[in-house]
């Protein structure tokens, strides 16, 4: 199917705009050239009024000649910066009111342009949130001296209101510990932003320099005979925005799970139509395969299951993913699943690079990537959300690797209920 790069342009340009980060794409001269609607929400402009501005408009006036001198050493040895790094910044509205704001800084060429992005946090929420806990830490501490003066002055009373003052202060300690994990789980969720931002950055900068560089040339091939150059191109193009439409789905499921907002749509399946689901879906996975690599795919037991086909469908998908990019080319991916009455089993073996035991034990947190994988393309998102999914079905996966010889993940779903619902 040929892809239509004006299309493309506009996935990604909706991706931009509708982006809950502001997003402002600066070129060499400081100029802003683009702006997306997050930003038209923060600073008070609309995107016509802004384009032409040097990056300083959005700055407070007395930072304007440090931040000039600033953009000019950044241009002459670019480098990312992470959000939340370095000191406090301030950024300023078209109305003048200035307000708290956390920035990570990326670049890339354009046809030997340096364009500088900027994502932009508005942190005025959580500075007022730190500014009442520091404040109510300050009563609380001052209290807590309080009552240990009055301890000391009431030594001599009775027992039982020594006791009373002891309860009290007790309490406030355990407040005090309650205010202090409020600001390590918000300081949590920043360091989450922050590697968010920045893994996003990295992820999209491939697909992006990728498209930029095929709509370059595809321009360049008019003639007919340059029609085989031509379907080149719109193949990397779709392949990026394939990759990139698969990073946003990650990233996107990731928000939705630790919002609470995705449940498992639990029915009874029958087993035909599963592996039908199954069969169809490895066919599309075999054209990603690399040259040689097969994927097999045996299956057992012909009862209904009690499952949610989408979700599972995704951990099928990513499970042979991985192991097709984790595994050398001519090799075979091995596919199982066996349906009963007392659970799914579901396994996915390769011939791949295996997985040490030290990272065996954090492969399903957040972000992780084993050290043997940091060369390849990924978000360390993928065996993250596959646990939390099957935690929505009461089910676990179990994992047997060895380094340079390959991993077989082994996913359990209980069919417990199964029974109770088949009689109804």
């Amino acid at each position: 199917m040929k892809i239509n790069p004006q299309q493309n342009f506009r996935e990604l340009e909706a991706i931009f705009n509708y982006s809950t980060i502001g997003i402002v794409l600066i070129n060499a001269n400081g100029e802003i050239i683009n702006f997306n609607k997050q930003a038209e929400l923060q600073f008070g402009y609309e995107k016509k009024e802004i384009l032409g501005k040097t990056i300083e408009a959005l700055i407070p006036h007395r930072f304007h000649s440090k931040h000039t001198a600033y953009r000019s050493n950044f241009l002459l040895s670019p480098q990312n910066r992470l959000m939340g790094s370095g000191r406090d910044l301030h950024a300023q509205k078209k109305d003048g009111t200035e307000f708290p704001v956390e920035i990570s800084l990326s670049y890339y060429n354009s046809n030997g342009n340096m364009h500088v992005i900027a994502f932009i946090i508005d942190i005025t929420l959580r500075k007022e949130n730190e500014c009442l806990i520091n404040k109510q830490k300050a009563e609380l501490e001052k209290i807590n001296i309080q009552v240990k003066q009055l301890n000391i002055e009431l030594e001599q009373k009775v027992e039982d209101r020594t006791k009373m003052f002891k309860e009290a202060l007790a309490e406030l300690k355990k407040s005090k510990t309650e205010l202090s994990k409020a600001l390590e789980k918000e300081k949590e969720l920043s360091d989450l932003k922050s590697r968010f931002v920045t893994m996003a950055s990295h992820e999209f900068r491939t697909p992006l320099s990728t498209i930029l560089s095929s709509i370059s040339l595809i321009g360049k091939y008019h003639d007919p005979i340059h029609t085989q150059k031509r379907e080149k191109h719109i193949q990397r193009i779709k392949d990026a925005v394939t990759d990139m439409k698969s990073i946003l789905e990650d990233f996107l499921s990731i928000g939705q799970l630790e919002e609470g907002t995705i449940h498992a749509n639990i029915a009874l399946v029958k087993a035909e139509e599963c592996y039908a689901e199954f069969d169809n879906l490895i066919q599309d996975l075999q054209e990603l395969a690399r040259t040689g690599q097969t994927i097999e795919f045996t299956k057992s037991g012909t009862k209904t299951v009690l499952i949610d086909l989408t979700l599972l469908k995704y951990m099928v998908t990513n499970l042979v993913t991985n192991a097709i990019k984790f595994s050398p080319e001519h090799t075979t991916i091995k596919v199982t699943c066996t349906i009963n009455d007392e659970s799914l089993i579901l396994s996915v073996k390769d011939e791949g690079i295996g997985i040490s035991n030290k990272d065996q034990q954090h492969l399903f947190e957040c972000f992780f990537r084993a050290k043997n994988a940091n060369n390849i393309q990924g978000t360390g998102l993928g065996l993250h959300i596959v646990s939390k999914y099957l935690e929505l079905m009461d089910g676990y996966i179990e994992i047997d690797s060895k380094l340079n010889e390959g991993s077989t993940f082994t996913v359990h779903i209980p069919q417990k209920n199964k029974k109770i619902i088949e009689h109804d």
